[in-house]
């Protein structure tokens, strides 16, 4: 018999980190920019997840745990409109996805277990490629890389860089994007402690500016969320 996998959401308190929030803060707090109900995920046969439902806010953080083949990456898939569940719906503002993809998508900024990294083009090549594409402005790539830690490395074509920096050029995205929702499969991997605790204070910062942000990860998160919560998918054979 297929047994579907099970979920826990708790919510995990902080410090508030506006002192004295205006009502405009509250107001945009409070709204729900995507919502998931009933959602079921059958893979090779294995129910992962059924009757699943969420709400994210802004300025909220969700992470998603779960031991390897949970379903944990086939979820972040489904919510970022790669994957079809094969029961339930998602809503963006309150909408049927389906009637607003092209409107969640460009505020929507997904990085998963593959880096999306060119290997032929060097990082600020990659940078540079990225900014095109999303018709931002032109900035100081340069003093952006050399905030990650790859100062020197401009200009080696990727294919060279180590794993962990090839993790920092697919993160730089993290600094370029506009999107308000960022959905991230397991950010911290191959990252040293300082890139971490670098990651991690953008979060946070997003996250005080308005932003949502939907993760999986196997580590602790070592600084202090305002609205943290935690799902937890159960594996089920």
């Amino acid at each position: 018999m297929l047994l579907c996998a099970q979920f826990y959401q708790q919510s995990i308190p902080g410090p508030v980190i506006k002192t004295q929030p205006s009502a405009a803060d509250t107001a945009a707090l409070s709204q729900p920019v995507l919502q998931a109900e009933n959602l079921s995920c059958i893979r090779q046969d294995r129910v992962l997840f059924s009757g699943l439902s969420l709400k994210l806010n802004a300025g909220q953080l969700l992470q998603i745990l779960g031991k390897n083949g949970a379903g944990k990456s086939s979820l972040l898939r489904i919510l970022a409109g790669l994957a079809a569940p094969d029961d339930g719906q998602l809503y963006y503002q309150a909408k049927p996805l389906a009637q607003s993809l092209p409107a969640y998508c460009s505020n929507l900024c997904y990085i998963g277990h593959q880096s999306g990294v060119h290997e032929q083009l060097t990082a600020l090549e990659n940078l540079r490629f990225w900014r095109a594409a999303s018709s931002l402005q032109a900035g100081d790539d340069w003093a952006l890389l050399a905030q990650l830690g790859l100062a020197g490395l401009e200009d080696v074509p990727c294919r060279m860089l180590s794993a962990g920096q090839q993790r920092r050029v697919s993160l730089a995205r993290l600094w370029l994007t506009p999107a308000r929702i960022w959905i991230l499969d397991e950010p911290f991997t191959a990252l040293d402690q300082s890139a971490i605790g670098l990651l991690q204070q953008h979060l946070l910062d997003h996250l005080n500016r308005g932003g949502a942000i939907i993760l999986t990860t196997h580590q602790s998160l070592t600084l202090q969320f305002q609205s943290l919560v935690q799902l937890e998918l159960a594996y089920r054979w």
